[in-house]
């Protein structure tokens, strides 16, 4: 049977777990804070104390969020959903875990789900269980006691599941997971997808409901695609036409656009349309009918978005898998940790989402450098000294004049692919230019985020790269380079980018969050104090820095 991967259980305010029969002991002991034997921990990025983890919501001023965790070891395997909480998004505090196996309907595994707030402000979860018969089935929890702020204990439906794969149905047993946030219809009836597939085809089947405890299936799935294998941790959100603000899952109208996401073969891939209510299905907008854009084009996967109703917001979590050896990651006692939450919105253009770190990261600024606007020539290293390089918030922008001279691509390539045979030491006119992080002293290692300008079909293309290709002379870890092409016109506008550094976490925002690029790297050398930050430019051209602003990064209460 093929293993469900985890979704990020990122549900409201507060998502939270089953069962209150019997007791999992948290085995969350605390590490050793000593850097010096943790140079990869991370200092902001929201881990649990200890071992393996996948994936979380608002709920009476709370966030919550759940996740996949091994509370007995550092790799896969001893699923439960894991509960924490916070009022910030950005210091956490661990609870009890909130779902374990304990029903025949989920006797082999608790894997993930979404919750959804019912009418009269009561949070409710639906989630995967693999039942007595090693099938896949929906499972559905409510809380226990409303009145317990941090929703400690949850009471599953004794006559689980509520869905399941029948021989009516045509679903395959082993490939039916992941249930999203339902949605309110105008008919007054609950809605879900849940993912799926026949054959290569994935898909998001549709079930409904009138008392969220009976589901019917629909006819025919919400939305397919050839060839995309299964479809895990689906998600479907309303977003607006107009505006950065973000909207309840149910909402729709004239003024909202609607985006289906979809995690598939390692990335989260998302499709903008419109949903059509008289017919209950997802029509993508002309030219995406297969998926083509992402979240994240480096290490980011099973994310989920929430409505944040407390700052009118759509917030993003995703899960960032290590890039070291199951050896390493024993040896380091843990393994994966959540990105940093993203606020999303669509571009004025229609065309794509934008992402930005939550502004409550900014509450971890210390130590403001401000560099004033210069000329970066062609060669030049330019060192950023004053931040702490292993925990920093850089922003820089761009601004190139000789766009003549732009280096010509005669045929469009991947941009992974491009980014790996033209990375930060291949020399063109314009570019490469942007930032080393965790760089050490003469060096040996270094991790390069960086654009490059190309000219193709007599228009400016702006490709952003990650170049872990010299992350650490340890050759174990995977050092894969990632790219993407960034939707901005460098003649009309400057190219910006933000990196943020944590230890063993690079997450970097291009054009203003309109492609995001996350690598885990694992320096031998350019740890702790010995990392070194700079700003370079190794084209031949001189580019000028509009703006460089870096903070160094406090460490948030994670505990």
């Amino acid at each position: 049977m093929t293993m469900p991967t985890m979704c990020l259980l990122i549900l409201f305010s507060v998502i939270y777990g089953s069962v209150a029969t019997h007791h999992f002991s948290r085995n969350l002991q605390t590490l050793s804070s000593d850097s010096n034997d943790q140079p990869y921990r991370t200092a902001y990025h929201f881990q649990p104390p200890k071992n393996w983890i996948n994936g979380p919501m608002r709920y009476g001023g709370l966030y919550h969020l759940f996740y996949q965790y091994n509370p007995k070891g550092a790799v896969w395997g001893n699923i439960v959903w894991g509960h924490s909480v916070s009022k910030d998004l950005v210091n956490w505090t661990t609870l009890d875990p909130a779902i374990f196996p304990s029903q025949p309907s989920d006797i082999n595994g608790c894997w993930s789900g979404s919750t959804t707030l019912l009418p009269g402000n009561k949070p409710t979860i639906l989630y995967t269980g693999i039942n007595s018969m090693n099938k896949q089935v929906q499972n559905l929890a409510k809380p226990k006691n409303l009145s317990d702020p941090f929703l400690r204990e949850w009471v599953k439906f004794p006559q689980n599941p509520v869905m399941a794969p029948t021989s009516d149905n045509n679903i395959v047993p082993d490939s039916f997971r992941d249930p999203t946030t339902a949605w309110l219809g105008q008919d007054g009836h609950w809605r879900v997808l849940v993912g799926s597939r026949r054959r290569t085809r994935g898909m998001a089947l549709l079930y409904r409901s009138k008392d969220f405890v009976n589901w019917v299936q629909a006819k025919h799935p919400f939305y397919s695609t050839k060839d995309s294998g299964m479809w895990e941790c689906p998600d479907f959100f309303p977003v607006l036409k107009n505006g950065q603000l973000g909207v309840e899952t149910s909402v729709n109208g004239d003024d909202v656009r609607h985006v289906l996401k979809a995690s598939l073969k390692g990335h989260d891939d998302y499709i903008i349309g419109n949903y059509n209510t008289s017919k209950d299905v997802f029509v993508p907008d002309k030219g995406f009918d297969e998926f083509v854009l992402r979240f994240d084009y480096g290490k980011y996967y099973a994310s989920k978005s929430f409505f944040d109703d407390g700052k009118k917001r759509r917030v993003l979590l995703g899960w960032v898998d290590e890039s070291s050896s199951e050896a390493d990651d024993i040896k380091k006692g843990w393994s994966g940790i959540i990105a940093i939450p993203r606020a999303i919105w669509l571009h004025r253009s229609g065309k794509q989402l934008v992402q930005w770190p939550v502004m409550e990261i900014e509450k971890l600024h210390a130590n403001p450098v401000n560099l004033p606007p210069q000329v970066l020539k062609g060669g030049q290293l330019l060192q950023i000294n004053g931040v702490t390089a292993t925990q920093a918030d850089v922003e820089i922008s761009f601004e190139v004049s000789k766009l003549i001279e732009a280096e010509v691509l005669d045929n469009w390539t991947d941009p992974q692919i491009l980014c790996s045979q033209k990375g930060s030491s291949i020399k063109s006119e314009l570019g490469p230019f942007g930032l080393l992080v965790f760089a050490s002293e003469g060096l040996q290692e270094f991790t390069s985020v960086f654009f490059r300008i190309f000219k193709y079909q007599n228009k400016n293309l702006v490709l952003l790269c990650s170049d872990q290709s010299r992350s650490s002379l340890n050759k174990d870890n995977d050092l894969t380079t990632y790219g993407a092409f960034v939707d901005v016109e460098p003649l009309h506008e400057q190219l910006s980018l933000r990196t943020l550094t944590d230890h063993s976490v690079v997450e970097s925002f291009g054009g203003e969050g309109r492609a995001c690029i996350t690598a885990r790297v694992y320096p031998t050398l350019a740890i702790n104090d010995k990392a070194q930050l700079y700003a370079f430019n190794n084209g031949t051209a001189d580019v000028n820095i509009t703006r460089l602003n870096a903070w160094s990064m406090k460490k948030a209460q994670i505990n």
